[in-house]
């Protein structure tokens, strides 16, 4: 990365992280010193009616600090990194265009590393293609259709689950439109984002101390009403627990909780182990990550850390 401007744009800030480390208020911080917006980064924050469950910045916050790409689907519709990509682009020309700089802060590391490197050019939705296979699924069952993905891509069938429908009917959707594999086709990079990316990862001092974080987070969920948040939701005949929404973590477990699979301590249980597995494959992630600055969470260094690299671009 050069230490200049990249076509005269502004640089984006890209503060990433496992769930629970502070990488929100970190943002909110920035925007108090930089003429900047926030893009969310996260694919639970999408949806509409997931308000406490996920996290998401409280109304006050939202008011003083707008976050774009919040809000923006209902959980019973199906969102997919192509979308997030062409969205966030979209946001961030508009945030460049106007002088300002990006700011995109969230955890879900498929999103920031494809809006980066560039996506794989796979075709978009063929609706009635998917009607096809839904009712092929219906009609034999999805141990059918992963068979047939595993006839014309066994490296994806290996890869995608049985039991994970959106992602299976995707990969043959794909083969079906295109005549080419998930696999082949995910081998080829789109266009990077254009100009300067600076990437910084938020995380505790140690583990021990983001499960504390974790675990107090998501009992302070469950004091501000994430139950009746999840019982609003059991009301619609649309939404079930094979839907990628909900099987968001805190979502799933609350759903079967109020299914009766589970009771009520063992849902808090996998709850709050269901949320430190995340934060273990973002961990993952991060760590391989390239051109990636650490902070730890609290640091009061933090924004002049930021803000100091930034400076190099001016």
């Amino acid at each position: 990365m050069t230490e200049s401007l990249k076509n005269n744009l502004p640089p984006v800030i890209c503060i990433m992280g496992p769930t629970a480390s502070g990488k929100t208020a970190l943002a909110m911080e920035l925007c108090d010193h930089l003429p900047a917006d926030i893009i969310s980064v996260d694919s639970a924050l999408i949806y509409k009616s997931f308000d406490i469950g996920s996290a998401k910045p409280t109304s006050d916050e939202l008011e003083k600090y707008p976050h774009r790409l919040i809000d923006i689907i209902d959980p019973a519709q199906s969102y997919s990194v192509s979308d997030f990509c062409v969205d966030a682009k979209r946001e961030i020309a508009d945030i460049r265009a106007k002088g300002r700089i990006p700011i995109l802060v969230g955890g879900t590391m498929m999103y920031f590393k494809s809006l980066i490197e560039g996506i794989s050019p796979l075709p978009a939705a063929d609706e009635s293609i998917r009607a096809e296979i839904n009712a092929l699924a219906e009609q034999k069952g999805w141990q059918h259709v992963h068979s047939l993905l595993a006839d014309v891509d066994p490296v994806s069938a290996e890869r995608i689950n049985v039991n994970d429908p959106q992602r299976l009917s995707r990969a043959l959707e794909v083969f079906r439109i295109t005549n080419k594999t998930l696999t082949e086709l995910t081998k080829i990079k789109g266009d990077s984002l254009a100009g300067n990316v600076l990437q910084f990862a938020v995380m505790t001092a140690d583990r021990s101390e983001l499960h504390q974080r974790i675990e107090q987070r998501f009992n302070i969920m469950l004091e501000q009403g994430f139950q009746a948040e999840v019982e609003q939701l059991r009301k619609r005949d649309d939404l079930n627990e094979d839907l990628p929404s909900i099987r968001c973590v805190g979502y799933r477990q609350m759903w079967q909780h109020l299914n009766g699979d589970i009771d009520y301590d063992e849902m808090v249980f996998r709850g709050v182990c269901a949320t430190r597995q995340l934060a273990k494959r973002q961990l993952t992630w991060l760590r391989s990550w390239k051109d990636l600055t650490w902070l730890t969470t609290n640091d009061p260094t933090n924004l002049q850390q930021v803000l100091s690299c930034l400076a190099k671009f001016k």
